[in-house]
């Protein structure tokens, strides 16, 4: 039975994907894109905004421009019907790929188009755009500092990226970006407008996303400590903060000890946060009040560009998890950085796959 679902579904696919490939046309690979008449290239029009490997940044601005995403790992730019490298966002497995790999090639575009009047900002890239709080500050907020050293907030009508959650609108406030209308990237999958403006992605080259962190450049860290650090909303809190992920959703960077760790770090003198139940302003102050900070890897690290210098930071994650995200900001932004590994855990049924003894803590804490 299952086998025949599989197969209904699969045929059902097929056959939409066909029937939008009549309606839109099929896609090929754009190989020169700097030869199209509807595409204009430009450099960002600020010598201090470099990229990994002195990369130079490149803004498109593209008439009657499509863009289509699947919500995951699929962004395509479409001129015409020719998909455009280097603004189109494709992730396989894990890994970066050019746009090549973008599923619109064998897929076409299958939902139905949206008309856009006016000029579209695309902000979205895949599923780290969705209400991501690393991702949207280290990814799409310089992403809209790019795209503003070339044009001003009156000559963008539209952003395109998924509807906002209040972190999200707070930041946009205080850059002084609020009144640009949202086009929901999640309810619109296929959008074409009169013209669509697409900074290239700041940091992201090709492979495997998790060891993109060597590319985050220095000057993202300092703008968003810059930009942000003055508007720390003060609340009563503690210098030692233990980050509490059990609020999350995911298992992954969850400790299976959780409550044993919040205990023995309150008799250290810590208090315990749920940072996602802070205000963004919140989390600003937070971090830039605190003297040590303890917590399992996770989003919450982002806030790490507020921190002032030599504060003492411990980041529990697995063995397993190449990510090392928050030891390249720590290093720019020249904090006491400190990593613990663990060892994986054989219990699968359990929510969390990091286990830490306490012992290891008192070590920490007693250096």
């Amino acid at each position: 039975m299952n086998r025949i679902k599989k197969k209904l579904s699969f045929l059902y696919k097929s056959l939409i994907n066909f029937l939008f490939t009549i309606l839109y046309g099929k896609i090929i690979f754009c190989k020169n894109p700097e030869k199209e008449k509807n595409i204009l290239i430009e450099d960002v029009k600020d010598e201090n905004l470099i990229g990994p490997d002195n990369l130079k940044y490149s803004i498109y601005k593209i008439k009657n421009c499509r863009v289509f995403n699947d919500f995951v790992e699929n962004v395509a730019i479409i001129s015409g019907n020719k998909i455009i490298d280097k603004v189109s966002y494709q992730q396989v497995k894990g890994e970066l790929k050019d746009a090549n790999h973008n599923s619109v090639l064998y897929k076409g575009t299958p939902y139905l188009k949206k008309k856009i009047n006016g000029r579209v900002l695309s902000l979205t890239q895949g599923a780290s755009g969705h209400k991501n709080y690393f991702h949207w500050l280290y990814d799409i907020l310089p992403k809209i500092n790019i795209c503003f050293k070339n044009y001003n907030s009156k000559e963008i009508d539209y952003f395109y990226l998924s509807k906002l959650e209040k972190y999200q609108k707070s930041t946009l406030q205080i850059l002084g970006y609020d009144d640009i209308k949202i086009i929901d990237s999640n309810k619109n999958r296929h959008i074409q407008a009169n013209e669509v403006i697409c900074p290239e992605h700041p940091w992201y080259k090709k492979g495997f996303i998790l060891k993109e962190a060597k590319n985050l450049p220095e000057w993202i860290v300092k703008w968003i400590n810059d930009t942000f650090i003055n508007y720390g909303k003060q609340f009563n809190c503690n210098e030692k903060i233990f980050i509490d992920r059990s609020e999350s959703a995911f298992s992954h960077c969850q400790f299976v000890n959780n409550k044993e760790i919040i205990n023995f770090l309150e008799n250290e003198g810590f208090t315990s946060y749920k940072v996602g139940q802070l205000s963004f302003q919140e989390q600003v102050y937070l971090f830039s009040n605190a003297k040590m900070i303890i917590g399992a890897q996770g989003a919450a690290f982002a806030n790490l560009a507020f921190c002032k210098k030599n504060t003492k930071i411990l980041e529990i994650k697995p063995k397993n998890h190449p990510n090392f995200v928050d030891q390249h900001i720590s290093k720019i932004k020249e904090l006491d950085f400190n990593l613990i590994e663990t060892d994986e855990l054989k219990d699968k049924d359990k929510k969390g796959d990091i286990f830490l003894n306490t012992r290891d803590l008192k070590k920490f804490l007693l250096n």
